[in-house]
């Protein structure tokens, strides 16, 4: 069961992942705003200091001076939070990362409204549509800290730019240390039947904790991981589609242009079925994240309701 699985945060996985490739490789550099600690790039400053660039509070300007990085053979790295990393700096990363298809990788945390106290200013729950909507961008989202590891380490040998979206809390840890991250191609990490559950990010688990639920009840729910939003595995789901007949798309994320769009539009074009999406309809407030969760209808009797009405229309 997901409830008993260790957890461990995507952030604290990063920082030490980048010290590790820092030692790997001398071109990798790493941009901060300000934020250093909490999304862990203080382990490769205090280890790298001629090769670390904190710019304070000047998420635009970062942008900017990464892609000259970037142009000039380094593999920069920019962290920040996901509502300063992406959100904020957005034309500055649309014209001079995206357009001149640049290798800069930003790794934001405090993604979601999992950052909860912080607030609905801080809640980063437009990441991905922004991201997805880039030409040339590899957007991933890992469901935990082995994931995150190995997507950051995808990311520094694949060139192009990246976004990839980490958490602030601890959150349950699926895979083994042996698992094997493959870029662009969904995980199926549970096989079913009835209906598919395919999920991104922190909410993989809750998908699998719903299956749980659901096969007591006598309900095979296939569920998919998917880790990697641009370019997506429109393979893997349209099989799901067409193989248990009816999807639900779970994310902590806004609907409009996130997992579930993406999702929908392969269905369209691929594999109509039926389908229900499990995601944020709007802005949010601060609270505590469990609580959060709850109150909009991401937990995993949200999920199990969207799965019995999905049912309900197949029939």
């Amino acid at each position: 069961m997901t409830q008993s699985l260790p957890k461990v945060a995507t952030r604290e996985a990063y920082g030490q992942a980048l010290v590790e490739l820092g030692r790997e490789n001398p071109d990798i550099v790493v941009l901060g705003g300000d934020l250093n600690k909490s999304t862990f790039v203080h382990l490769f400053a205090a280890e790298f200091p001629d090769r670390f660039f904190d710019f304070g509070p000047a998420e635009q300007n970062i942008m900017g001076v990464a892609a000259g990085m970037a142009a000039s053979g380094k593999v920069p790295f920019v962290s920040t939070f996901s509502v300063f990393g992406m959100c904020r700096p957005f034309d500055q990363v649309r014209v001079g990362i995206a357009q001149p298809h640049l290798g800069v990788k930003i790794v934001c945390t405090h993604a979601g409204i999992l950052t909860g106290e912080d607030g609905m200013s801080a809640h980063g729950i437009e990441d991905l549509s922004l991201a997805c909507s880039l030409p040339g961008f590899t957007v991933v989202a890992p469901s935990d800290a082995v994931e995150a590891v190995a997507a950051v380490r995808a990311a520094a040998k694949t060139p192009g730019p990246f976004y990839v979206r980490l958490y602030r809390p601890a959150t349950p840890v699926m895979h083994s240390e042996d698992y094997e991250f493959r870029l662009g191609v969904g995980d199926v990490v549970r096989q079913g039947k009835d209906a598919s559950i395919i999920a991104t990010g922190v909410m993989v688990a809750t998908a699998l904790e719903t299956a749980d639920a659901l096969t007591s009840r006598g309900v095979s729910c296939r569920v998919i991981n998917i880790h990697t939003l641009s370019p997506l595995d429109e393979d893997v789901i349209a099989t799901a589609a067409q193989e248990t007949g009816g999807v639900v798309t779970v994310e902590e994320h806004l609907s409009h242009g996130g997992l579930g769009s993406r999702v929908a539009q392969v269905l369209g074009r691929k594999a109509p079925v039926p389908l229900e999406m499990v995601a944020l309809q709007g802005y949010t407030e601060s609270g505590d994240p469990a609580l959060l969760i709850k109150k909009y209808h991401l937990a995993a009797e949200d999920v199990e309701a969207a799965v019995w009405r999905v049912l309900e229309r197949k029939s």
